[in-house]
């Protein structure tokens, strides 16, 4: 960041970074194209005491793009475009618990989402990210160019599409989970122009045009591939931290090491468009 009253600080040596000095309740347009980029060429960047309210939340969300109403989440009282990410003490499951890449089953996937901490439980409940960015750059130049023609399937109907017992009826609108996409297995960041594997465990299903057996050796190589620990930072969170993060270019895993412990998290995802 060009600008000294806001320093920036590394999460680590992949991706992340943390910009101190910013209020997200009051962000001057020159603050939000610093932010943009800072996003686009770091995949996350984080927020310390942000005191703000859900109209602040929402305000400093739409000053990147229209907000995504989520399908399946429970969603804050008199404001649906907050979705409610809740884990309480007697729960055992945990929202997010793996590898994922939040709506890669759109059509027009989501730019990326502003998650702000309202509660968080004394220990444990950190955040993983990991760059996709690294995780293409490390592959060889022969799979690179492998990889390059090919398109994978993605779909909410496994996750979303039933009720799952170990999340404890906390997804809903179980109809609604409907939608399947065909995204490059390489994408092109749309700003930063950088190559990015985008597959994720998640919610990709397939490879377009070959069988699951062809297709699965594969995707279980990319995924432990772009899960190295040297392509990923973790977050630990306080009250009042936000995370905006990159859903193009980054995975995020949810860690569930709290077992007893509260975790009550806000989360605003903003609308992106079609990847190529």
């Amino acid at each position: 960041m060009a600008n000294r009253s806001h320093p920036l600080r590394r999460l680590s040596g992949a991706l992340g970074v943390e910009i101190a000095g910013v209020d997200l309740g009051a962000l001057s347009d020159p603050m939000v194209e610093e932010i943009r980029r800072a996003l686009a060429e770091n995949g996350v960047v984080v927020f310390r005491d942000q005191r703000l309210s859900p109209e602040q939340h929402l305000a400093a969300a739409r000053r990147f793009g229209a907000i995504n109403v989520n399908r399946f989440f429970a969603r804050l009282e008199g404001f649906e475009e907050i979705a409610l990410v809740t884990k309480e003490p007697e729960q055992k499951a945990n929202i997010g618990g793996g590898w994922h890449t939040d709506h890669s089953y759109d059509a027009a996937p989501a730019l990326g989402s502003m998650l702000l901490a309202r509660e968080v439980p004394a220990e444990g409940g950190d955040t993983l990210f990991a760059s996709m960015y690294a995780a293409y750059d490390a592959l060889s130049p022969g799979f690179q160019r492998m990889l390059a023609g090919l398109r994978a399937t993605h779909s909410s109907r496994h996750v979303f599409g039933y009720k799952r017992d170990d999340m404890e009826g906390r997804f809903g609108n179980s109809e609604l989970a409907t939608q399947d996409a065909v995204h490059p297995v390489v994408i092109t960041h749309p700003e930063s122009g950088r190559k990015a594997l985008y597959v994720n465990p998640g919610f990709t299903t397939g490879i377009e045009g070959w069988t699951e057996a062809e297709a699965q050796p594969l995707l279980s190589y990319l995924y432990r591939h772009a899960a190295r620990p040297e392509f990923t930072c973790r977050l630990r969170w306080a009250a009042g931290t936000l995370a905006f993060w990159d859903n193009r270019s980054t995975w995020h895993y949810a860690l569930n090491d709290y077992h007893g412990g509260r975790r009550i998290m806000h989360r605003i995802t903003i609308e992106g468009g079609r990847l190529e």
